[in-house]
């Protein structure tokens, strides 16, 4: 992260960086020149550390998905929570009042759209009483699509002000990161990633089977509505402030899994850190890669996530398609 923040159109020497971060956590007087000192904390630090908690929260909320549907190719975006929370954020922008505009309206009606997608999904993604996995999958693709069209439909509506903000919504960017979002979509994803790490056990009983989990005592219905409502809140205030970025809970969730093995007490926040310093290392990409332009970090998540999402189906082609 501190050479993320280092890197730039002006470079400043991470040694530099690390004395000014420290120097404003501590309350300590000025360390450099003014134009340094506000190029590092109010344009960069905070780019970062969004980055850094938004991707933490999205590879969490995917962790959590695998286990409700015990399928790896779960994650926000495939079950449709981030083209859900991307609408809610979308109308909010579009249709409510100014006064309704504040982080807390958009991330309200973020989670509200990620909450509406993910049942849905799970309605459709059901038989015999049961959760399908493929289902699941086929579901929350056809649900996403839906909500796709129906932020597309507002693009055709909105005023070209209002359309500058769709598109950031469509495609995720941390750039305009400011030290005032940060405390509610921190709060959110760290209270998210505790909970889930605390109920690694629980999650760990899932993998078991219904049939298993309920033997040991577990309300599988009530974990699953738990983690269902834990995972769009999580996706729904991450794309409130950072737009709809996907891949990173099908992509990081899967990697940790492979290296460390399934046990979601290790898993849950392994996840979260390897989470968040991919992230960083997205937008850094997004930001160099291409000077002066920025890409938007949705192009390169999916860049990225889309192969290894066909790489993890064919992995898989031997599950259940029922």
């Amino acid at each position: 992260m501190i050479t993320a923040i280092s890197i730039g159109a002006a470079e400043v020497p991470p040694g530099e960086v690390w004395r000014i971060v420290l120097s404003r956590l501590t309350g300590g007087g000025p360390v450099s020149d003014i134009a340094t000192e506000q190029i590092v904390w109010e344009f960069r630090a905070p780019r970062v550390v969004l980055a850094a908690v938004a991707g933490a929260g999205l590879a969490v909320a995917g962790a959590a998905l695998q286990a409700v549907v015990a399928n790896p190719l779960a994650d926000p975006t495939v079950l449709g929570f981030s083209h859900g929370a991307a609408l809610g954020a979308v109308i909010a922008l579009t249709t409510a009042s100014g006064a309704v505009l504040g982080g807390v309206g958009v991330s309200t009606a973020a989670f509200l759209g990620a909450l509406l997608a993910g049942a849905m999904v799970f309605a459709l993604g059901r038989k015999a009483g049961r959760m399908a996995p493929t289902r699941l999958v086929l579901s929350g693709v056809a649900i996403g699509y839906l909500f796709l069209a129906a932020t597309s439909y507002l693009q055709l509506r909105a005023t070209p002000t209002e359309l500058r903000t769709v598109l950031f919504w469509m495609l995720g960017s941390v750039a305009g990161a400011s030290w005032d979002q940060l405390p509610l979509v921190t709060t959110v994803v760290v209270t998210g990633a505790v909970t889930l790490s605390l109920l690694g056990g629980l999650l760990n009983t899932l993998l078991t089977g219904d049939e298993s989990a309920t033997s040991l005592g577990v309300d599988v219905h009530r974990l699953r509505g738990a983690l269902l409502v834990c995972a769009a809140l999580i996706t729904g205030t991450v794309i409130a402030v950072a737009g709809g970025i996907g891949f990173v809970g099908l992509m990081i969730p899967h990697l940790v899994r492979l290296a460390t093995g399934p046990d979601h007490r290790r898993l849950i926040p392994l996840t979260a850190v390897t989470g968040a310093l991919y992230l960083v290392l997205v937008d850094l990409l997004s930001r160099t890669l291409d000077r002066p332009n920025e890409l938007p970090l949705g192009i390169l998540t999916a860049l990225l996530g889309a192969p290894f999402f066909l790489w993890l189906l064919r992995r898989n082609k031997g599950m259940d398609t029922a």
